[in-house]
């Protein structure tokens, strides 16, 4: 695989298009997670959805990451598939990483995408490739994108951890 600028651009977007498939996962991701944690979590909507793919894709760095991420799943095959499932996990995880962001959000990206990935349909998302690593880019998609987005009360607010250098 050789990832080009006009690979990242193909990339963003065709993950912009797939806000039909991707934001029914996230909201069904937060709202099981919701219910989980006896919370209220806002729901998302493609117009928001798609402009944190552009948001994510203007850091080159990280578009970069995301795009070759993406593309790997999306032609990741394994004969049978479970004997390579360690490894679009993996790469599920790191492409919810890497869409969140830094630390704390980057961890809970990687713990969402296990949870999102269990109620993906892999028949009813996948993006016609029939690859073993479709669901999981779906996954990852929803994790890192659900995870980066507001809508979390827990997030909303001061911190009360932050230290007030004010004084």
């Amino acid at each position: 695989m050789r990832v080009t600028p006009a690979t990242v651009r193909e990339e963003h977007a065709r993950l912009r298009d797939r806000a039909p498939v991707i934001v029914p996962i996230i909201n069904d991701t937060r709202d099981r997670l919701g219910d989980l944690f006896a919370t209220e979590v806002d729901s998302v909507d493609a117009e928001t959805y798609r402009r944190e793919v552009d948001a994510v894709f203007a850091d080159g760095e990280v578009a970069v990451n995301v795009a070759g991420y993406a593309v790997l799943l999306r032609e990741l095959d394994v004969a049978g598939d479970y004997p390579g499932f360690v490894v679009d996990e993996v790469l599920g995880r790191q492409l919810a990483a890497a869409i969140a962001g830094g630390h704390p959000l980057s961890v809970l990206a990687q713990a969402t995408f296990h949870f999102a990935d269990v109620h993906v349909d892999d028949d009813a998302t996948a993006d016609g490739s029939g690859t073993a690593g479709a669901d999981d880019l779906d996954a990852a998609l929803a994790a890192g994108f659900q995870t980066r987005l507001p809508g979390w009360t827990w997030r909303e607010g001061k911190n009360p951890f932050a230290v007030d250098l004010s004084d």
